[in-house]
């Protein structure tokens, strides 16, 4: 939906398929200096510095496939997606994590984004990628 000049949902989903460069950088570049990324399921982390440590520790072991979007819901400035994120195993195995996101964009640039999921459920399929 547009807003104030910007069609958020276009953003959100071309940020979504940024993560399929496995490309922290690129990643990063997203957020505002100052953004907060907060996994509900762990402390929220400030700053590009942090949320590059998020990443590559998330992406430690697996590749991006997809952030498949299955719903994609607006208001102003703040987007709502339900999606299942698929990583790729080094063993070529597949997780799969059904997410809950929500952005809030200042601009071009995500300021707040924050994820509900179960992460006993990302870490019993990705345990083995992880550990190397």
């Amino acid at each position: 939906m547009m807003s104030d000049g910007h069609d958020y949902e276009a953003l959100t989903r071309e940020f979504c398929q940024t993560w399929e460069l496995s490309d922290t950088a690129a990643v990063v570049a997203w957020f505002t200096e100052d953004a907060t990324y907060h996994n509900i399921p762990v402390d929220p982390l400030v700053g590009h510095e942090a949320i590059a440590g998020m990443v590559d520790m998330f992406t430690t072991g697996l590749t991006v496939v997809e952030y498949k979007i299955l719903e994609m819901v607006s208001r102003g400035s703040t987007v709502m997606t339900e999606r299942i994120d698929v990583f790729r195993k080094a063993d070529g195995g597949l997780v799969e994590l059904p997410v809950m996101g929500i952005f809030e964009w200042q601009g071009d640039k995500i300021a707040n984004w924050r994820e509900y999921f179960d992460l006993n459920q990302f870490m019993s399929q990705a345990a083995d990628a992880i550990a190397g």
